[in-house]
């Protein structure tokens, strides 16, 4: 009897850990895939995905934030499949700041940086310590830094590059205030700041965009367009989960393409050929 009972717990010891193996990584939702975004542009892209979707047998439930938190966490703990609101620079040190294991799938789309007028009409009409508002968190500052930079009206710490703060602008000829607002904020606070450097999703959710209203904007062939391309993320191991690369599949599709151009005309640019 003890010996039909050790063999019994055996057995199920071994399907415990074979089921445990199997499953790893794998995306629970077969057929579904929830996904957060933030609302523009990256939700409004992913609507138009829906019915490409169904028609290949996958219901896909857009899931839609405000922060660029909660996603990187809800994708790491499963409670979301994917994610697409942020780029690669700002995953990289999301990972490392929280222990996340969220990863790149592809990249999809860009969207410029843009320097847009508060209370001063141009740049050249700056004067001396006037305030420019930047978004506070690490990767989207430095950004807004080089933009600055490349306008000169600050110059950084040689070798700074994409990881530059405030603490390395090493010249400031106009001695020009910088205050670090959340992302999100910077929008809400144009009337109060002389100029405002926005990302280019919250621009789009203010009305603005970036090639027509911004006095100045990123470079489309610069570096930073590749380096700050938006990207679909997954928890690590389920890279290759097959509802996933139809989920990919559709949104490099020709279709979503000419609606990204079309639709926000410069102020997000495709990056997939």
């Amino acid at each position: 009897m003890k010996k039909t009972l050790l063999v019994i717990l055996t057995l199920l010891l071994l399907i415990g850990i074979f089921a445990g193996c199997s499953s790893k990584g794998a995306k629970p939702n077969d057929g579904k895939i929830v996904i957060g975004a933030s609302v523009t542009p990256h939700a409004q892209i992913l609507k138009q995905t829906e019915q490409m979707l169904k028609d290949k047998g996958i219901e896909l439930e857009i899931v839609e934030f405000t922060d660029y938190v909660q996603p990187n966490k809800a994708v790491d703990e499963g409670s979301l499949d994917a994610n697409y609101f942020q780029h690669q620079p700002y995953l990289d040190q999301f990972n490392k700041d929280n222990g996340t294991k969220v990863v790149s799938v592809a990249s999809i789309h860009y969207e410029p940086f843009g320097i847009f007028p508060g209370k001063t009409a141009t740049i050249e009409e700056l004067k001396d310590g006037a305030v420019i508002s930047v978004p506070n968190d690490g990767t989207n500052e430095a950004r807004a830094l080089m933009l600055l930079e490349a306008q000169g009206l600050i110059k950084l710490k040689e070798g700074t590059g994409f990881y530059a703060t405030v603490l390395d602008i090493v010249e400031n000829p106009k001695n020009l205030q910088i205050k670090e607002l959340a992302a999100e904020q910077l929008t809400h606070s144009l009337e109060d700041v002389d100029l405002a450097v926005i990302n280019g999703n919250y621009a789009i959710q203010a009305g603005l965009n970036a090639s027509t209203d911004a006095l100045a904007v990123e470079d489309k062939d610069s570096d930073a367009a590749q380096t700050y391309a938006n990207v679909l993320c997954v928890k690590e191991g389920n890279e290759d989960d097959k509802d996933i690369k139809v989920l990919l599949e559709v949104l490099q599709s020709e279709e979503i393409k000419k609606f990204i151009e079309e639709t926000y005309e410069g102020a997000v640019v495709p990056i997939f050929d």
